[in-house]
């Protein structure tokens, strides 16, 4: 190997600088590892690697070049894929490809990375974001999502996983973006389009399991795997016992190398609960260091999906935090959903949807910061009424808060067209980082269901396993059992598909996103997020005021109205009062026409008329500027 060379990744195969490729392993578990190259046109006897320190193998081949096909021959017996593959041509069963990151021309050189404040998510899952279910149909859709207002598309997993679809968190070769999408160049592609649109990209990673399928971390060593701690979906990843430190390099450098080889602008890390660690430094802290090491100086987002609430994942490293970023707050959704369509069940439980309840998670983020937690029997959250607004992500629909209904239903399915509204501009308007689920911005009839292509002796347990979790909801296990769809069926798979016709059919509802997305925009008491920046009050058992405060006296008022029209002369609210001065003025309601709506009633500072199931905006105008009626 020449001496000029320097590896950027412990393991996996990297390009040599005067030709050649260099590989190398971990394998603790063998004795003897050989390198197989499986070009047809190659016909090379297998290499011998060579032992190193720790459990290594190496050896560099002036026989491959970028493209080249190779498997790792274990003990002299069965070959398998690299670990560390960077591409799967075949699936997670084949060879593994030899990749040249280099080769990319990258054109976003000016592009200097997203920070957290003003963004708007959108989750996008590619394969069934289009009928063509890939890379580049997708890149095509950015330039209108860019007008939409979306400033980032956040990715769900895209390492490689066995079968035709599936949703990605059974990914087991993590450095290989899935050949169902494209190849690697064409990922590169997608991000660097997002760029040139402004918009950037973060990429769902999961770090506490992999697939059943496919997953042949265990031929190379045990130690990859816990012995200590166990998930729900599968063996957890040893990173705090015996042989770990190779396995944290494995999966910490891996989130460096999606933000260095593929320019994204941050990860979103599933179900970190599940990512078991004793360790001085928690792998999370470790993983969020390496992560902004290698942006070199572009500002990155780490967002962690934490149903335990547990707000140390965002605290800064000197507070004794993991130094991430954000957090998806269910909380909100929860409260949303009851308050929207009176459901109380499985995880509902805890939730009322009262005003004051929708109040609490726009001020404070999380509801449940160290309360008792009936679903889960047990305290649940820790305190956070110090985290700034825009460091909790809400939703009112996800990939698994959809899927998590007998059909698959849509938000919009599930409520009044007012209602739903009326919540868009909660979610939209209020302080958080808002996202939003592929097809929610024009009320998308296609489902989206959870789909999970394997083999068929999995097939019928991960239907059952289905089954029996969306039997946690007593209607469904009541009534809904025999029209649960069976994950592995393709037309599972097929429904979920996105018709962009349907920006047109469903005009009135893009609209509205649009508008709102507009507003949070264009008006700095929406645009800021910071704490204390907005205060709220019930006005009746289901209508209640926001008052968003902004410097300049250009405070914005947003009512929201779930129940029947609200008319009164006088409301005993401070939140009510105008600035000195002024009046206020409805700049904006969810009952407009061109939403679909039925028309807003006239409304003065003499009598209060919010219509039932809608929301309104109101701005300040001067005494003498007659407001709208």
């Amino acid at each position: 190997m020449s001496e000029e060379f320097c590896r950027k990744l412990p393991v996996g195969a990297e390009m040599l600088p005067k030709g050649g490729v260099h590989f190398r392993v971990w394998a603790p578990a063998r004795k003897k590892v050989e390198l197989v190259l499986e070009d047809e046109s190659q016909h090379a006897a297998p290499l011998m690697m060579h032992p190193e320190p720790g459990g290594y193998f190496s050896v560099a081949s002036l026989d491959a070049a970028a493209g080249t096909l190779y498997r790792y021959r274990l003990d002299g017996g069965e070959a398998f894929p690299d670990p560390a593959s960077r591409f799967q041509p075949s699936g997670p069963h084949g060879p593994s490809r030899v990749i040249d990151p280099t080769l990319f021309e990258w054109t976003d050189r000016e592009w200097k990375g997203i920070s957290l404040e003003g963004q708007v998510i959108y989750e996008m899952h590619v394969g069934s974001f289009t009928s063509e279910g890939t890379f580049q149909r997708a890149s095509d859709e950015l330039s209108e999502l860019a007008e939409l207002g979306i400033t980032v598309i956040e990715i769900m997993p895209v390492a490689d996983f066995a079968g035709t679809f599936g949703w990605g968190y059974d990914g087991v070769d993590l450095y290989a973006p899935t050949r169902l999408y494209g190849n690697p160049d064409d990922f590169r592609r997608f991000v660097n389009k997002a760029h040139a649109q402004g918009i950037g990209v973060i990429l769902d990673v999961v770090y506490n399991h992999l697939g059943p399928e496919g997953n042949y971390l265990r031929q190379f060593s045990e130690h990859y795997f816990s012995t200590c701690h166990k998930t729900d979906w599968g063996e957890a990843i040893n990173y705090d016992g015996d042989f770990s430190q190779p396995v944290r390099e494995f999966f910490s450098l891996n989130a460096a190398y999606w933000i260095d080889e593929f320019h994204l602008d941050g990860l979103r890390l599933d179900s970190t609960p599940d990512i078991f660690d004793d360790s001085e430094e928690h792998i999370l802290r470790t993983i969020s260091r390496k992560a902004r090491e290698a942006a070199k100086g572009r500002s990155i987002v780490l967002i962690a999906e934490s149903e335990s609430q547990q707000v140390k994942l965002i605290k800064p490293v000197e507070l004794g935090g993991y130094g991430l970023d954000a957090v998806w707050n269910d909380d909100f959704h929860h409260t949303v959903m009851v308050a929207i369509t009176g459901r109380k069940e499985a995880y509902y439980t805890d939730y009322f949807g009262t005003p004051q309840e929708l109040i609490s998670t726009v001020k404070w983020g999380y509801l449940y910061q160290g309360q008792y937690y009936t679903w889960l029997n047990k305290l649940r959250g820790t305190p956070a009424l110090e985290i700034r607004p825009a460091a909790f992500v809400t939703f009112i629909q996800n990939h698994d808060q959809i899927a998590n209904s007998c059909s698959g239903l849509r938000c919009h399915q599930m409520t009044s067209p007012g209602a739903y509204r009326a919540v868009t501009a909660l979610m939209l308007l209020g302080p958080g980082t808002p996202m939003l689920f592929q097809g929610q911005e024009f009320a998308s009839s296609a489902p989206f269901l959870y789909f999970a292509d394997h083999q068929p002796e999995l097939t019928e347990l991960v239907f059952k396993g289905r089954k029996e979790f969306l039997c946690l909801f007593p209607s469904t296990a009541n009534q809904c059992r025999p029209f649960i769809m069976n994950p592995s069926d393709p037309e599972t798979f097929r429904r979920c598909v996105l018709d962009f016709s349907e920006r047109e059919t469903h005009n009135e509802t893009y609209r509205l996103h649009k508008d709102l997305l507009n507003l949070r925009q264009t008006e700095p008491a929406f645009r800021r997020q910071h704490i204390r920046g907005v205060d709220g009050a019930a006005l009746g058992p289901r209508v209640f005021v926001l008052r968003f405060f902004e410097e300049s006296g250009r405070d914005m008022l947003l009512i929201v109205n779930l129940g029947i029209d609200l008319n009164a002369e006088s409301v005993p609210e401070p939140l009510l009062a105008p600035p000195e001065g002024k009046l206020w003025k409805i700049v904006w309601s969810s009952e407009s026409p061109q939403y679909g709506g039925m028309g807003n009633p006239s409304c003065s500072p003499y009598n209060w008329v919010i219509a039932g199931n809608s929301a309104v905006v109101l701005c300040p105008v001067p005494v003498e500027e007659k407001p709208a009626g």
